[in-house]
């Protein structure tokens, strides 16, 4: 009985988690490229002109670079040659994807 209860506890809150995911919207439609990045640039991609925020963190979470554009070009050439997530957020829509830089 109580392994009943256990089981049941652990699919709500598996549940109550994937309710509170989809109040953040996610799009395919917002993304970048190229990726590998080799030329330093990268070209966001959204359905929307709206000005987009980013973040790019390296593997250990360190923040290495947060800016707001409103172009589709970034220029990451700062950065120096590894693997980041780049958290890119356009209104009330945010991709997370992993960068890499060469």
């Amino acid at each position: 009985m109580a392994k009943n209860y256990f089981i049941i506890t652990v699919f709500l809150m598996f549940s109550v988690l994937c309710f509170a995911q989809e109040g953040k919207q996610t799009s395919d439609g917002l993304g970048f490229y190229p990726n590998p990045v080799s030329n330093g640039k990268i070209y966001i991609t959204s359905k929307t002109s709206l000005d987009k925020e980013i973040s790019i963190f390296d593997v250990l979470g360190k923040k290495v670079l947060q800016t707001t554009i409103s172009s589709r070009e970034l220029n990451i050439a700062n950065i120096p040659p590894g693997v980041y997530i780049i958290k890119i957020t356009e209104g009330d829509t945010t991709a997370t994807r992993k960068l890499i830089v060469r």
